[in-house]
């Protein structure tokens, strides 16, 4: 019989332990880019949210976090967009959930493109539709919803850090767009 008191936050490190397996290994993400969609699936808007860096700068990003010891991939997924979008957001995982790729960051330049100064991660990238009310919380300032041509407009690609722009490119490749 277990008498222990159940941790209130099974799964997470310490800032310090954190840090420590941030330099020794990968880190598990996911990554969820909302979409709207028509009636027959086609993207129609993509949801990118606005924030602040570091350095005080306004970057676009994505729905993204760590997946938790024990936790699943979708639940994952559905805590991350239900943390970045609000509890109305409503969004629709695949019954399979393939990612449409499989991006990794590492901490300095390297043959992906991808950057994290933190860190070296492994994400596993979504498109996910979305079909209620999203109100971006935690870090985000605001959620933008755009075409994917605005969205792969020169404009807003400039607007992503950390080769994230390349990212958005290949989801909405992967959904018909870009060709």
């Amino acid at each position: 019989m277990n008498v222990r008191t159940p941790d209130p936050n099974p799964g997470w490190l310490s800032d310090e332990d954190l840090y420590e397996a941030r330099r020794r290994l990968p880190m598990v993400y996911v990554e969820a880019i909302p979409v709207r969609c028509d009636a027959l699936g086609y993207v129609d808007e993509v949801g990118l949210l606005l924030q602040a860096n570091e350095q005080g700068e306004m970057v676009r990003t994505f729905v993204s976090g760590r997946v938790m010891y024990r936790e699943t991939i979708r639940a994952a997924l559905l805590r991350h967009l239900e943390k970045d979008l609000g509890p109305l957001a409503l969004p629709q995982l695949s019954p399979s959930p393939l990612p449409f790729t499989i991006a990794e960051y590492f901490p300095s330049p390297s043959e992906t493109g991808l950057t994290d100064d933190r860190q070296h991660a492994v994400a596993l990238a979504y498109l996910i539709p979305v079909t209620g009310e999203c109100n971006p919380r935690q870090d985000a300032l605001e959620l933008s919803w755009m075409t994917p041509a605005e969205a792969l407009s020169p404009a807003i690609q400039a607007e992503f850090s950390g080769g994230r722009a390349d990212l958005l490119r290949q989801a909405l490749a992967h959904a018909g767009w870009g060709r």
